[in-house]
């Protein structure tokens, strides 16, 4: 299969004589690609597509740990202005990959020992989290007690407030998620959680609206998981920290309400 842009008057998505048009959120170019290729039933059997075989099957580790990762977000990947799961998924294969030991095929996905990879991890890329929240934060993980805060300072929203949309409200929301390692299980031929009981769980906090006028003076968010989960934390879950930025207009009941696609996210800390 090959892959092109269509540069020329073309303005069509679908199937046409064996090629596919299609358009993606993040770019506003037709794609063309042909169809064809060796068919299933010799994939999954000829040796010489063994090695693409082990692909597959270790690509799905990769996407069952960002599928974890996104629920992990507390919804907060709403605020991407790019497809970040593509991007993920990179990122975890190429934590399949630093394994040098295990078997290809069954190579794990271990975040817990790449969490600095994406920590710092951004939902934008036209409006990065740091340039549309221009303070500095402090974040903190209590890994024991499941337990994430962010400290925000005064907010000048003349100075420290990019609102690109000219938006009257803004709020301020965070999110503690865990993820478990995954691991091939030989037994079932497919990629499972070592943690499941604790795999993609979140829980979100958010600020009251403020107008976005005006200042904000310095407060603090907390959001700390149940008791009931804390019991499933192992060496192989890692807890990640999420903030977003959200502007909001006025609701059909005369309240603020969120703005689709007017905000900005990051993965703040990870561990």
């Amino acid at each position: 299969m090959h892959m092109a842009i269509v540069k020329g008057p073309f303005q069509i998505t679908g199937s046409v004589s064996g090629l596919s048009f299609y358009t993606r959120r993040d770019s506003d170019k037709v794609i063309m690609r042909t169809k064809g290729g060796a068919n299933a039933d010799k994939i999954k059997k000829l040796p010489q597509y063994e090695g693409f075989r082990n692909q597959q099957k270790e690509w799905s580790g990769c996407t069952k740990l960002v599928s974890a990762i996104r629920m992990a977000l507390g919804g907060l990947h709403r605020a991407a202005d790019y497809n970040i799961t593509a991007t993920l998924n990179g990122v975890a294969n190429k934590m399949q990959k630093a394994d040098s030991e295990s078997e290809k095929g069954m190579r794990p996905v271990l975040l817990s020992s790449y969490t600095h990879w994406i920590a710092g991890f951004n939902f934008n890329r036209r409006q990065v989290f740091n340039s549309v929240l221009g303070v500095s934060l402090q974040s903190e993980i209590d890994r024991d007690a499941l337990k994430g805060t962010v400290s925000f300072p005064y907010i000048n929203t003349a100075t420290d407030l990019q609102n690109l949309r000219s938006l009257p409200y803004f709020r301020l929301i965070i999110a503690l998620g865990t993820v478990s390692d995954m691991a091939y299980d030989a037994n079932s031929s497919d990629y499972r959680p070592l943690v499941p009981e604790i795999h993609g769980a979140s829980f979100v906090t958010e600020s009251a609206w403020f107008p976005a006028v005006g200042v904000v003076q310095p407060f603090e968010l907390t959001v700390e998981m149940p008791e009931r989960l804390k019991a499933h934390l192992q060496s192989a879950v890692s807890v990640l920290l999420t903030v977003a930025v959200e502007f909001g207009s006025v609701g059909y009941d005369g309240q603020p309400a969120a703005v689709k696609y007017a905000a900005s996210g990051k993965i703040v800390a990870v561990g």
